[in-house]
């Protein structure tokens, strides 16, 4: 299965943050699974690192790439199809990044690793 993470999945899952799910857990190291993270993702988190609003030990950019290479997490760019498709959501969740990543997961078909309940409102399969 392929599976894109959510920003905060990532997050979580490489600081050791106990509010990751077992099922997530699970689907992130079967190694059966090819495991996501979007450039959307690293978009958001170099933003909020940039506004003070998420410190890192690092500059995100060494810091990013490395976690997503020790963590055997493919990159996942942002392709014109997925921001076009962005057009047909409904607003029903109003996070920018967010939005893109339901966009990049439905054009995609991969599962979305998420605790966010809002994203299920859409036709994507999220997972948590």
């Amino acid at each position: 299965m392929k599976v894109l993470l959510d920003t905060c999945t990532f997050l979580w899952m490489t600081s050791g943050d106990g509010r990751l799910s077992e099922e997530a857990t699970r689907l992130i190291i079967d190694p059966n699974n090819e495991v996501f993270l979007s450039t959307v993702s690293t978009w958001e988190i170099s933003v909020k690192h940039a506004l003070g609003r998420l410190p890192l030990p690092a500059d995100p950019i060494h810091y990013l790439p490395k976690l997503r290479r020790d963590h055997a997490i493919d990159s996942l760019p942002l392709d014109e199809e997925s921001t076009l498709y962005l057009g047909k959501l409904p607003p029903l969740h109003r996070d920018p990044f967010d939005r893109m990543l339901i966009c990049q997961a439905i054009v995609g078909g991969l599962a979305l690793v998420t605790p966010d309940e809002a994203i299920t409102q859409y036709p994507v399969r999220a997972l948590w």
